[in-house]
């Protein structure tokens, strides 16, 4: 199944990639990032309809169509993304060839180490360890519960003209400055738990270690933070509020 996985994942983001330049615009890419976890789930399901299996491939779906759907609401009618923008203004001439094998194909690579406890874990006949199946999906809806939460309040936030310039410390984003990538990748970490109920084998770890790393270290975390260094206040919100994982707010001495 892997082989077919990774044959699937080069077609998928090689049409992204010709989506892209057709529109000019390569941050539809995001669009695609969830729905690639949907047709993986949905190809490895069809291949093994099972108890764990269904219920792996409902959460993703979720999960991936509630995404692919807020990043295409967020991005409709809008210009590149900043980041992406920042790249093609980097590479110059050279941009079409890297943004192929560097933003797409790159991708491809990750969602397919970020897909391995979810390919596991439909490829199995039966759960094995009930109460750890159990722990596993409850730790995907708190994940759940953040991304989406965090993603909402976010919206509003924006949405209100007085808000305009100002950074968002209330609801779950007081206890996180980043709840909705704490969010993604606890739901990876739910699945894992799963997969090994399942009797994934462990190496499948590199699964929530993956998504963690990029989100917190790589493209996620430290890309936002940085354009949000400009912005007043945002001193004393680093301060008192935890980068990642939620806690609650520290005191500022003055």
């Amino acid at each position: 199944m892997l082989i077919q996985t990774a044959i699937i994942l080069f077609a998928y983001f090689t049409l992204w990639y010709v989506f892209a330049v057709i529109l000019k615009n390569s941050s539809i890419v995001d669009i695609g990032w969830g729905l690639g976890f949907v047709v993986l789930a949905v190809y490895s399901f069809i291949q093994n309809i099972t108890l764990p299996s269904a219920v792996i491939t409902a959460i993703v779906s979720i999960w991936g169509f509630r995404l692919a759907y807020h990043i295409f609401g967020r991005n409709f009618k809008k210009p590149e993304d900043f980041r992406y923008a920042n790249f093609r203004k980097e590479w110059g001439k050279t941009y079409y060839i890297r943004a192929y094998f560097q933003l797409f194909l790159f991708q491809g690579l990750l969602m397919f180490l970020i897909s391995l406890s979810l390919l596991y874990a439909n490829s199995a006949a039966k759960i094995e360890i009930y109460p750890l199946f159990f722990i596993g999906s409850a730790v995907w809806v708190i994940g759940f519960f953040f991304e989406v939460v965090g993603d909402l309040q976010l919206k509003r936030f924006i949405k209100n003209p007085n808000n305009k310039g100002k950074l968002i410390d209330t609801g779950l984003w007081q206890y996180t400055r980043h709840p909705n990538y704490f969010g993604e990748a606890t739901m990876w970490w739910g699945i894992f738990l799963m997969a090994l109920a399942c009797n994934a084998p462990f190496f499948t770890v590199i699964s929530p270690i993956t998504i963690t790393f990029i989100i917190r270290f790589v493209s996620g975390v430290p890309m936002l933070e940085k354009s949000l260094e400009k912005k007043p206040g945002f001193n004393e919100y680093k301060k008192r509020t935890n980068i990642f994982i939620p806690w609650l707010p520290k005191e500022i001495k003055k």
